[in-house]
C-alpha cells in the first residue's frame, strides 16, 4: 500500500510558508514491516504527535505495525506473546504533554490550554513563542505558528516588568481572518496542538524531537515485539494511553483487564534536555534497550 505525502505546505498571515505533518497520512506500516529497524522506528515515532486523551492517530499506526495487537476500550494496544504461566506485563507510554484549542477570537486567533500535566518546568511554555505548531482537526493537521511580541513597539527589548512568556500569551495564527474561518478548518473547541515535529538526527547517533525518549522508547518495544522473541510463559506488551494523568488510566486499565501480572515493567531511556523542544536519545541505547527487552520476554534478567 502506497503511502501518501506526510508533508505538506500552506501559506499563512503575511505570506509566511509553512509545512505541517499530517499525522493521518504517515506509513501505515503495513509494507516492508521485516525492514523497520530500532533507529527507523524511532525517528517515525518521534515525528508522531499523542497528546494525552488524543492518542488514536498514533495507536492506529501501532495496530497496523503489529497485526495481532488490538485496541481495549480505553485506547491502549496489546498483543500477547507466548502462553502460559508465569504471565508477564512489559508496557511502555504513548502520551505526551501537548495543548488543546482553549478558545477562539472573533478575529480568527486561537489560545491555548495545556493538558497531561498542570505543572511543568518554568521554562516548558516558553518553546512555544514564535514556533510552528501543528494542530490536529477533524479534516487533518492545520500548521500554525505562535505570535511573538512586536519587535516595533518592543524595540527588541522587552521591559523588565514584562512577566515571562507562558501559555496564556499564546496566540496561534492559522491564517484565519475569523471564528468561521477557523471552524472552516475543522479546528474547534478541544482541538489538540502540539508544537510541530522534526526529528533531527545528530552528533554520534543523537535523535532529538519533542517528546523523544517516550517515543524511542515505545520503538524499542515494538522493535522487539516484531523480532518474535520466544517468551518465557506469557508476556503482554502494552503501549497505554493517557499515562500523564494522575491515575496513570491506561496503565491501570490493562492490569485490570488482562492481570493480574507476575511481573511488571516500563520501558524507559536516559534522556537529554528533558521537556524541551530538543529532548535527546542516544539510538545507541535504542538499540541496547530492544536487547534487554528481548532477553526480559525470554526470561532472562
Amino acid at each position: 500500500m502506497k503511502s501518501k505525502k506526510a508533508l505538506e505546505c500552506w501559506t499563512v498571515g503575511m505570506k509566511i510558508v509553512l509545512c505541517g505533518v499530517f499525522l493521518s497520512n504517515f506509513p501505515t506500516f503495513q509494507h516492508s514491516l521485516s525492514a523497520q529497524t530500532a533507529d527507523s522506528l524511532a525517528i517515525r515515532f518521534s515525528a508522531m504527535t499523542a497528546v494525552t486523551g488524543y492518542e488514536q492517530a498514533m495507536t492506529d499506526s501501532l495496530l497496523a505495525l503489529l497485526p495481532t495487537s488490538t485496541r481495549d476500550r480505553i485506547g491502549n494496544v496489546t498483543l500477547t506473546l507466548g502462553r502460559g504461566t508465569p504471565k508477564r506485563l512489559i508496557s511502555c507510554s504513548l502520551d505526551e504533554v501537548g495543548y488543546v484549542v482553549g478558545n477562539i477570537t472573533d478575529d480568527g486567533y486561537l489560545l491555548l490550554r495545556r493538558v497531561g500535566l498542570s505543572r511543568t518546568n518554568p521554562l516548558f511554555d516558553q518553546q512555544l513563542e514564535g514556533h510552528r505548531v501543528t494542530l490536529f482537526g477533524r479534516r487533518g493537521a492545520v500548521p500554525g505558528v505562535v505570535a511573538v511580541r512586536s519587535t516595533h513597539l518592543t524595540r527588541g527589548r522587552p521591559s523588565p516588568n514584562d512577566p515571562p512568556f507562558s501559555v496564556d500569551n499564546a496566540y496561534v495564527d492559522v491564517g484565519a481572518a475569523s471564528r468561521d474561518d477557523v471552524l472552516a478548518l475543522g479546528i474547534d473547541i478541544l482541538t489538540p496542538v502540539s508544537l510541530t515535529k522534526r526529528p533531527e538526527r545528530y552528533g554520534a547517533g543523537l535523535l532529538a524531537a519533542p517528546s523523544t525518549g517516550r517515543r524511542a522508547a515505545c520503538a524499542a518495544l515494538a522493535a522487539a515485539a516484531l523480532s518474535k522473541p520466544r517468551a518465557r510463559g506469557s508476556v503482554v506488551v502494552a503501549f497505554t494511553v493517557q499515562g500523564l494523568y494522575a491515575d496513570t488510566a491506561g496503565l491501570n486499565a490493562v492490569k485490570a483487564l488482562q492481570g493480574p501480572f507476575a511481573e511488571s515493567r516500563q520501558v524507559s531511556l536516559p534522556v537529554k534536555f528533558a521537556d524541551t523542544a530538543v529532548e535527546t536519545v542516544s539510538l545507541r541505547d535504542v538499540d541496547a534497550l530492544v536487547s534487554d527487552v528481548v532477553r526480559w520476554i525470554g526470561g532472562g534478567q
